[in-house]
């Protein structure tokens, strides 16, 4: 047993953020995200919810301060109007971790695109639409 991790941070999860490297990205996925198609490194995680999962992903590991923007979204189609109440739940996390840089939205395929490239990706449950994230690694100080 260890000390000081967050008890939803499962074995598997723990072994991918400690090999991911500065500037690998991992991707948290809601319960629609088509990670298992897009990429071979999947972790289920279908009945956790997304924030606690963000949340303490950002307690283990920092973000890159060396790019402009180590935080995306993928944005919403035009038939959505407005902002996704869950990116006003994942700005109070970002703020909680200290971090006051830029989040991107990013179009939906070249989110794909990303998640394929990424380290890994989480695959959650969550029921809430647009929930998708990206996380860029930043250096351990």
């Amino acid at each position: 047993m260890l000390k000081n991790i967050p008890k939803n941070i499962s074995p598997a999860l723990l072994k991918i953020l400690c090999e991911m490297g500065h500037g690998d990205e991992i991707v948290i996925g809601d319960g629609n995200f088509p990670g298992a198609s897009l990429n071979n490194n999947v972790i289920r995680y279908d009945s956790s919810d997304i924030c606690d999962i963000l949340d303490s992903i950002l307690y283990l590991f920092p973000l890159d301060e060396y790019v402009d923007s180590p935080v995306a979204l993928m944005a919403t189609g035009s038939e959505y109007i407005g902002s996704p109440d869950i990116w006003k739940s994942y700005e109070g996390i970002l703020k909680k971790h200290k971090f006051s840089g830029k989040i991107s939205k990013i179009d939906r395929f070249d989110f794909y695109n990303r998640a394929k490239q990424a380290f890994g990706i989480i695959a959650t449950g969550e029921g809430k639409i647009y929930a998708n994230i990206i996380l860029k690694k930043g250096v351990v100080k």
